[in-house]
């Protein structure tokens, strides 16, 4: 399996899904529309391609573009074939939502559940969608940058010595 096969696959069965790809260091990277995502890994699992295991999920935050915001970003994998494949997906900050891939993997209950910790991200039909590492009442989504890398207030550092 190639890239350029995969990749015609997912264009011929869905052409107005497909946003934009790419290969960077030879993995094929689709960026497709938040609300085909679904149908798109549904047939990934289901077709021949037999896109069979869910690595990772995980989300990205680009706060300077405000139509692609927040991203959701999957990898996945053809454990026969060892081919590797990754769906991008991008939202605005006013609708954070996605559909839940739990009943496709059952890996992505709790994948899932970090993303929304970590970012916000709500996961339309996830059976249990809340914190799993933080604390529920942060308050907050600790990965999304909105806030300061280092505290103004301190006066307790020089930053002369760190070259600055």
């Amino acid at each position: 399996m190639t890239n350029e096969f995969v990749l015609e696959a997912i264009t011929r069965e869905f052409p107005e899904s497909v946003i934009a790809s790419s290969e960077p260091y030879g993995m094929l990277t689709i960026e497709v529309k938040k609300e085909d995502l679904k149908k798109i890994v549904h047939y990934l699992k289901d077709s021949s391609l037999e896109i069979n295991f869910l690595t990772d999920i995980c989300g990205i935050h680009y706060p300077e573009y405000p139509e692609k915001e927040i991203g959701v970003v999957y990898h996945l994998h053809n454990m026969m074939t060892n081919f590797r494949l990754r769906l991008k997906i991008f939202m605005s900050r006013e609708n954070i939502e996605v559909d839940s891939l739990v009943e496709l993997y059952a890996g992505a209950n709790w994948m899932e559940r970090e993303t929304y910790d970590f970012y916000g991200i709500k996961f339309k039909g996830h059976p249990d969608l809340r914190p799993i590492l933080n604390m529920e009442d942060l308050g907050y989504h600790p990965m999304l940058k909105e806030y300061r890398l280092e505290d103004g207030t301190r006066t307790d550092k020089n930053d002369s010595m760190f070259g600055r």
